[in-house]
C-alpha cells in the first residue's frame, strides 16, 4: 500500500464522522471516560471497538503479543493503575482470540531469541495446566485449549493487583475473560468467576490497604 493512501483515508473517514456528527471532534476532545480497559493481542486481524460494537472513547485499549498481563511488566501494570485509579474503568476485558501466533510459537520448541522470555509466560501456562492440556490428542484442540487457559491466567494476574482489589472494594470492579474467533466473528464469554478467583487467591495476593 501507498503510505500517502493512508492520509487519503484519513480525509475521508473525517469527512464521514462529521457527516455523521459535526460536533464529531469537539466531543472527542473534551476527554475521555471510557467504562471498559480491554487488554487484548497486538494481532492485526482483532480490533477491540470494532469487535465490541462501541466508538472511540468508550474503550481504553492495551494490546500486546498473545493479550498477557505479566506481573512484572512495567507497561501492563501502568495501563492497569492509570485505567482503574485514574479513568476510573468498572470493567476489564482480557480478550485472547484462536489462531493466536503468540500462543502457537509457545507450544513449539523453536528458540525465537528476544521472544523467548515473553513466550515463557505462556509456557508457564501450559505448566501449570499440563495435566488437561495432554489429555487432548487433538493439536488444534490443544491450542485452542492453551488460548482459553492463558485468558484465564491473564484474568489472574489482573485480579493479583492492588488496584483492581481496592476497585472491586470500592464500586464492585470486575474481570471478564473472553475468546473472538476469528472464524466467525463471534466473541465467547469463558464465565471467568471474578468473586471465586479472588477469594481462592485472597491468603497470598490480597493487597492490605
Amino acid at each position: 500500500m501507498d503510505i500517502n493512501q493512508i492520509f487519503e483515508n484519513n480525509q475521508n473517514w473525517i469527512i464521514k464522522q462529521l457527516e455523521i456528527d459535526d460536533q464529531y471532534f469537539d466531543k472527542l476532545g473534551k476527554g475521555q471516560s471510557p467504562e471498559f480497559l480491554y487488554i487484548g493481542c497486538s494481532d492485526s486481524r482483532v480490533s477491540a471497538e470494532e469487535l465490541m460494537g462501541l466508538e472511540p472513547g468508550k474503550v481504553f485499549v492495551h494490546r500486546n503479543i498473545a493479550n498477557m498481563v505479566p506481573n512484572t511488566d512495567l507497561n501492563s501494570m501502568s495501563v492497569i493503575n492509570y485505567a482503574v485509579v485514574h479513568l476510573k474503568v468498572n470493567h476489564i476485558v482480557v480478550c485472547g482470540h484462536y489462531g493466536c501466533g503468540g500462543v502457537l510459537a509457545a507450544m513449539q520448541q523453536s528458540d525465537l531469541g528476544i521472544l523467548n522470555p515473553w513466550l515463557r509466560n505462556i509456557r508457564d501456562v501450559y505448566r501449570l495446566h499440563q495435566k488437561t492440556l495432554d489429555k487432548i490428542e487433538n493439536e488444534e484442540e490443544k491450542y485452542k485449549k492453551l488460548v482459553e487457559l492463558n485468558v484465564q491466567e491473564q484474568c489472574i494476574n489482573v485480579i493479583k493487583t492492588a488496584e483492581v482489589q481496592r476497585a472491586f472494594k470500592d464500586r464492585n470492579l470486575k474481570v471478564y475473560g473472553w475468546i473472538f474467533d476469528i472464524h466467525s466473528g463471534q466473541l465467547i464469554d469463558l464465565k471467568i468467576n471474578f468473586t471465586e478467583i479472588l477469594k481462592d487467591i485472597t491468603q497470598i495476593y490480597t493487597i492490605a490497604d
